[in-house]
Parts: C-alpha cells; sequence; structure tokens
C-alpha cells in the first residue's frame, strides 16, 4: 500500500511517499524560512498563500523523482492539526480533492503524533512501548506509547513550551529567526561556568513543565549583565544548559515512574546536539535505550504524516470527504477507532 503524504501545519511544505512494504520511497520539503525571516516568525497568512504555490509542484518533483503515478496511490494522509487554520486548510483540500479525484480514502493525521512516530521510519525503529518526549516550538509533552493509538499524557507545558521559550529568548539576545537554532549556534561560543539558570519545576514531583520563568530569568539576566557578545554567549549556554537539564530530568523521572527502558525523543528541539549528547550519556548510565528520528525528520516533514497515515489506514481509519482541520487538538482525544 503506497500512501501520499501532505504535511502543511505550519511554515514547511512537505511531501511524501510511504510503501508498507518497501519503507519511505521519496520526500520532498520546502521551508518558508527566507519568507518569514524579516518578519521575525510566522505570518500565517504568508505561510497558507506559500503552500498554495508550492504544492502542486513539489508533488510534480516527487512523483518524477520516484517514477510514480496518481494511479499508484492507494491512500492520501494530511495533517488534520494542530497547527494554522489556513495552513492546516490547505493541505486538507488538496488531500481531499486529490482523494476523491482519483477514488481513494483520505487520512487526517494528528501532527503531534506523527512527531512521535518519526523514528519508525529508520532502519532500526523502537519497539513498543516506551515513552516519548515531544518537544517543539509549539508543545512539550511526556507520553507514554503502548502502541499506535495508545497513548497516556504523563505531563506537558503549562505555559511556553521549550521551542517558544528558545524563541523568544532569541529575541531577546536579537538573534535571527528560526529562533532554536541561533540560539544553539550562540550557546556553542559561551561558557558553561559563568552563569547557572534555574531548572524550572525539578524540585516538584510530576512530569509537567514550565519554561516561562526561565525565559524571564534569562531576560532579567541579559537586562542586569549588558549585552556585548561574550555575554550574550554566556547567556545563552545557560539558558540552553538549564532547558535541557530539565528534559533529561524529567526523561529519567518519566522512565522511573512507568518502569519502562526505552525513551523517544521527537520533535523541532529533538536535533539540539547538546540534548542529544546529555541524553544519551544519561541512557549509557542509567542503561537505557533512547531513539531519535533523522535530524532531517526532527522538524515538520511529510514523511512522518505519510507513515503515520499508512498505520492508521492499515487499522481502518478513514475520512469521509467533509473538510475539517483541529488548530488546537491534544493527543488525548486521537484513538485508533477515530
Amino acid at each position: 500500500m503506497k500512501i501520499l503524504g501532505i504535511e502543511t501545519s505550519c511554515d514547511e511544505t512537505g511531501i511524501a511517499i510511504y510503501d508498507s512494504e518497501l519503507g519511505l520511497l521519496g520526500h520532498e520539503l520546502y521551508s518558508q524560512v527566507q519568507l518569514h525571516m524579516e518578519f521575525g516568525g510566522v505570518v500565517p497568512e504568508l505561510a497558507s498563500r506559500d503552500h498554495v504555490r508550492k504544492m502542486l509542484p513539489l508533488l510534480d518533483k516527487l512523483f518524477s523523482r520516484t517514477g510514480i503515478s496518481s494511479a499508484d496511490i492507494d491512500g492520501i494522509a494530511y495533517t488534520a492539526g494542530p497547527g494554522l487554520v489556513g495552513a492546516l486548510l490547505v493541505g486538507a483540500t488538496i488531500a481531499k480533492s486529490l482523494a476523491f479525484a482519483w477514488g481513494i480514502p483520505s487520512i487526517g493525521v494528528h501532527h503531534m503524533e506523527a512527531h512521535l512516530l518519526a523514528p519508525m521510519l529508520e532502519e532500526n525503529p523502537p519497539e513498543f512501548p516506551f515513552v516519548a518526549l515531544l518537544v517543539s516550538g509549539g508543545h512539550t509533552m511526556m507520553v507514554q506509547v503502548m502502541g499506535i493509538g495508545q497513548y497516556k499524557i504523563l505531563g506537558e507545558s503549562v505555559d511556553d513550551a521549550a521551542g517558544e521559550a528558545f524563541d523568544k529568548v532569541a529575541k531577546m539576545l536579537e538573534l535571527p529567526y528560526p529562533g532554536g537554532p541561533s540560539v544553539a549556534a550562540l550557546a556553542e561560543k559561551g561558557s558553561h561556568e559563568r552563569f547557572h539558570f534555574p531548572r524550572p519545576m525539578t524540585e516538584k514531583p510530576g512530569l509537567d513543565f514550565s519554561f516561562s520563568g526561565l525565559k524571564t530569568y534569562t531576560l532579567n539576566a541579559i537586562r542586569k549583565e549588558g549585552a556585548d557578545e561574550q555575554t550574550k554567549a554566556d547567556i545563552a549556554c545557560a539558558f540552553q544548559d538549564a532547558v535541557v537539564d530539565t528534559l533529561v530530568i524529567k526523561c529519567k523521572r518519566a522512565l522511573k515512574q512507568t518502569g519502562l527502558n526505552r525513551i523517544l525523543i521527537a520533535g523541532g528541539v529533538s536535533a539540539n546536539k547538546l540534548l542529544r549528547s546529555r541524553l544519551h550519556a544519561m541512557s549509557k548510565k542509567e542503561q537505557v535505550e533512547v531513539a531519535y528520528p533523522r535530524f532531517e525528520f526532527c522538524t515538520d516533514n511529510g514523511a512522518m504524516i505519510a507513515y503515520t497515515g499508512c498505520k492508521r489506514l492499515e487499522l481502518g481509519c478513514k475520512d469521509d470527504l467533509e473538510i475539517s482541520v483541529f488548530p488546537r487538538w491534544p493527543i488525548s482525544d486521537i484513538n485508533v477507532a477515530s
């Protein structure tokens, strides 16, 4: 079964074809970073219009590169939420139109479920069950995963997500968009010894996250210490250390709480090199397994949508022709029968 995946939740247009027997056959991705950079963040209307412009040319390019035609496609998966409503509607409308024209089923995919399952695209995918840390610009949550559609939220951000905090700190430090990679790059030039920022909510029991206070602490440090280049690098380093240590502490706590010995990290922030390094060190010390998607599948992409849609179509899930998207869609609200 060959599934076409379409991702348009925010500022990246992703498209891919996944084969249930052969795996990922090909994928294409167009990033709108340059389009939004002058505004310091994503402009929803511009994002939607760019998805409209890029989707069909990307589809033609994908078919050409893979040698696959519309007649070979057995189903279409698209991101139904969460995300920007206009951007989601572009992908949903194109997916439903193509499915109707080609006489095949379509399935709306939860964006965070797709991130959670992205490491399954690797040559040696992790086995169920596992604990998943989903960490991105809009979400930070810890999830116990027993199988496809079997998710239990163990903890989540009560205010700013980790990626959102990175973006806001980037603006405080006058760094370019996208903020996360900019802060990480600057942090490499900083000292780990000069500043020590708090590790939020690690002294309290539980697995919830809060990065709003850390963001404010960082702003106060900038105002107090000045903004010469080395100080900015040291502050970026201290901020990144605090976020990464907090995530690692919570991962270790989640493994202990669930009794599982396997943790999966996904979402845009999972590409952070320091996070991967410290989780690797933790896994060696605690004798647990850690899995990640490859770097190109950490951020939004069509491959994770195609894979997730394939698994759900195999379980008998499919949509009708009504075009519905869900800008806010808790992962706890999805299930295998949806």
